[in-house]
């Protein structure tokens, strides 16, 4: 009987460490500061920070290079304006591959490739969402013809644009008419090739929308009042993220596809805004909001409404830089420009070996106590 009490608990506890989403890092080298750093120098300061998985929105073949001695693992994406092209004909993709994977894949551990990055947001100059399931086909289909099985193909989704309300969390659904043109025929395709699907989370950007959010809640932060209750689940949120990542599983769920991974491609706190009345874009503010993501994603319960329901984050992003359309000019990197470390935070995910290490002193505790018990056992036969 106590041998079955603990294996049932051994189990359940492996289960649980498995389930710890990883932390990767977005580096961004096109709006890097002039002139950009080497690519190694790139990849050898990621393997210093420990964080071992890495998104790229611009894939410059050199930078994919420099990561093929590391650990690292790649998530590419394709820009927007590829999607036309990448649709009309699959030779296209085969190019595009023959470029950016086949020379170095799999030294360069490519995992994820996203074809195209918030194609629905109504600020895009051009309507890119006919083109998106198309291109997306066709880049699977490439890597099939040139035997890779091991890369998944998405695109990537923004949450303002795609989700009609982030609470409660089980009210969510896709927004019309892009929920059933757009997302379910990509879901079904998602679900087809065991890929995963991706949003960007901004807690920030809904904390600037809803006065009524405490800042608190959106920053992670331990108090009486930062909870919200969901009146239909009655599942209890105590930060703003949770919150938003369950309101996407509800709405995937409504469609039928609750059992598909989500990746969480961008998400963060700049410690700078764009104007001046962004007095909660600060140092201060973007430290709490990373370590308190941190803390949350490796305490195992990155979303109430499903424990496994988010496989992985990217923290947006490395670096700060001047210019370009980062976010509308607000710094969101955890170095600056200099390439000078602004925060002190721990990225590295070691919940998964520590819960080993923790299995580990269980076994020999039991072992121990089990021996003791036989011992004891066998004196009192003795005696």
């Amino acid at each position: 009987m106590a041998s079955f009490l603990f294996l049932s608990v051994l189990f359940s506890f492996l289960h649980f460490t498995s389930s710890i989403p990883s932390i990767g890092i977005t580096y961004s080298s096109t709006v890097s500061p002039p002139p950009p750093p080497l690519p190694a120098k790139v990849s050898s300061l990621i393997s210093a920070l420990k964080i071992t998985s890495v998104r790229l929105p611009d894939p410059d073949p050199s930078l994919i290079k420099a990561f093929a001695p590391t650990n690292t693992s790649l998530f590419l994406s394709i820009s927007n304006s590829h999607l036309p092209a990448l649709a009309s004909n699959g030779s296209v993709a085969l190019s595009w591959l023959r470029r950016h994977v086949l020379p170095f894949y799999p030294r360069s551990k490519i995992s994820l490739i996203s074809v195209g990055n918030t194609v629905l947001d109504s600020t895009t100059i051009q309507d890119f969402s006919p083109f998106l399931l198309r291109a997306t086909r066709n880049l699977h289909h490439a890597l099939q013809e040139l035997g890779i099985n091991k890369i998944q193909i998405s695109a990537t989704f923004s949450f303002f644009s795609t989700i009609t309300t982030a609470f409660p969390p089980s009210s969510a659904v896709f927004q019309q008419p892009a929920g059933d043109l757009v997302i379910k025929p990509l879901l079904q395709f998602l679900e087809q090739t065991n890929s995963s699907f991706l949003i960007n989370i901004y807690p920030y950007n809904l904390f600037r929308l809803n006065s009524e959010i405490p800042i608190g809640f959106a920053l992670f932060q331990d108090n009486l009042f930062n909870f919200r209750d969901d009146p239909v689940t009655g599942i209890r949120y105590f930060n703003l993220f949770a919150m938003m990542a369950d309101a996407v599983l509800t709405a995937m769920a409504a469609m039928g596809y609750q059992n598909i991974p989500v990746v969480v491609a961008e998400t963060g706190w700049p410690s700078g805004g764009s104007q001046a009345e962004e007095v909660e874009a600060n140092e201060v503010y973007a430290e709490m909001y990373l370590k308190g993501l941190v803390r949350h994603l490796k305490s195992g319960a990155a979303t109430p409404l499903k424990k496994d329901g988010v496989a992985e984050v990217y923290v947006y992003e490395l670096m700060d830089h001047s210019g370009g359309n980062n976010e509308r000019g607000r710094k969101w990197g955890i170095l600056t420009e200099n390439m000078t470390m602004k925060y002190n935070v721990e990225f590295s995910s070691g919940a998964k070996n520590s819960g080993i290490c923790l299995v580990a002193i269980w076994f020999t505790n039991w072992l121990l106590i089990t021996s003791m018990n036989l011992i004891l056992g066998f004196i009192g036969i003795q005696g």
